[in-house]
Order: structure tokens, then C-alpha cells, then sequence
């Protein structure tokens, strides 16, 4: 399958081939659906707790006597109807953690980069790279390569301080490692700006092994 490579003023200088066990697979729509509902649960913490009425620091001295108060009996001040009481109900401390086979993660990420492909999403550069951090160079740069596309992700190959500092002071832009590529992120960004030693990353960690 071949694919255009621009340069950082978008214009073409060559093509590539991309290899079709990660680009060109059918895709499954139920499998990244999975994969992100996976994701998305495992980011949460499961921290969140109420008190129960044996666990508000409350006196436990009777409110008022038993009778001839003309009002209802009640015995304690952390009852589920008075301010301050323990809840009746509500969240309980719990591992939302899900589990997917290695296989179908990895099946998920190539449909995904397959769908992306399909709807050209994908933008495949030669090299991205900025000599100190300029934010403003950067934003010129992206709008050369993904045009107006409103929510851009970039890939880097390695570690590149000077482009992570430039993109990340966008607002609707995000770089990202090609080794932490992730269905949320896939799916979320309009653009996928690929260099190529991110693609050799991306070829080496999701290709056939």
C-alpha cells in the first residue's frame, strides 16, 4: 500500500510502502470499542467512598427521650435522614479494572490505524523537528501538514523536547510516543501526524511477529 511522505511544508517528496498486517486489516469495530471501554475503565482510581451510618464521627448520645415528646422516636444522630448522618447509599471503594487478551488489544490497535488510513487521517511526514522550542513556527508547520483539522495528534519517534515543548503549548494539538500509542487517543484526534522514525516504531511494536 502506497502513501505519500510530506515534508514540514507539506509538500510531497516521496511515497512508502506500509505494511498491510497493520494498516490494511479489516476493521472491527466491536473489537476497539472494547479496547477503549477497557482503557477508559482502568484509568479510573475506584477511590470514591461515602459513610455509612457506623462510620460518621458522630455522638452517640440520644437525641431527646424516648416518649411524651410528641415527636418520632429515633436514637441516633447519624440516621440516614439527619444533616451530618451516614448515606444510606453510594459509591464503594472498587477495582474497575478489565482485562483483554494480548491479541485482541493488539487487534484493536491495527483496526484502528487501518480506519484512520481508510479515512485519511493518517498524514506521513519525512521528519518533524524544530531547531529550539517556537511555538508559533510549530503551529504554521501543522496547519502545512494536517491543514485545518481541528484536533491533531503528533507521534514521535524518540524523546524531541524542543517539538514537545512547541506542540504541547497548543491548544488543539498533543504529542505522544509512538511506544504509548492507545485506541483513546486513535480515536480522539482528527489528524495523526506520523513521522517516519515513528512509523519504524509503530512497525516494529505492532507488526506481525
Amino acid at each position: 500500500m502506497q502513501v505519500p511522505v510530506l515534508d514540514m511544508n507539506g509538500k510531497q517528496v516521496k511515497t512508502i510502502e506500509l505494511p498491510a498486517d497493520i494498516f490494511a486489516v479489516k476493521v472491527s469495530k466491536g473489537l476497539m470499542h472494547q479496547a477503549y471501554v477497557r482503557q477508559m475503565a482502568n484509568a479510573r482510581l475506584g477511590t470514591h467512598k461515602v459513610q455509612r451510618r457506623g462510620e460518621v464521627s458522630l455522638t452517640g448520645k440520644k437525641m431527646y427521650r424516648q416518649k411524651h415528646t410528641g415527636r418520632a422516636r429515633h436514637g441516633s444522630h447519624s440516621a440516614t435522614q439527619f444533616v451530618g448522618g451516614g448515606r444510606p447509599m453510594g459509591p464503594r471503594p472498587r477495582d474497575y479494572t478489565q482485562d483483554m487478551p494480548k491479541k485482541m488489544r493488539r487487534g484493536a490497535i491495527r483496526s484502528a490505524l487501518s480506519a484512520l488510513l481508510a479515512d485519511n487521517q493518517l498524514v506521513f511526514v519525512d521528519q518533524l523537528s524544530v531547531d529550539t522550542p517556537k511555538t508559533k513556527a510549530m503551529q504554521a508547520v501543522l496547519k502545512n501538514i494536517a491543514g485545518d483539522a481541528s484536533k491533531k495528534l503528533v507521534l514521535l519517534g524518540a524523546r524531541d523536547e524542543n517539538v514537545q515543548r512547541s506542540v504541547n503549548n497548543l491548544a488543539d494539538a498533543k504529542t505522544l510516543r509512538a511506544e504509548y500509542l492507545n485506541i483513546r487517543d486513535l480515536l480522539y484526534y482528527d489528524k495523526v501526524i506520523v513521522p517516519l522514525d515513528a512509523l519504524d516504531v509503530i512497525v516494529s511494536i505492532w507488526g506481525k511477529k
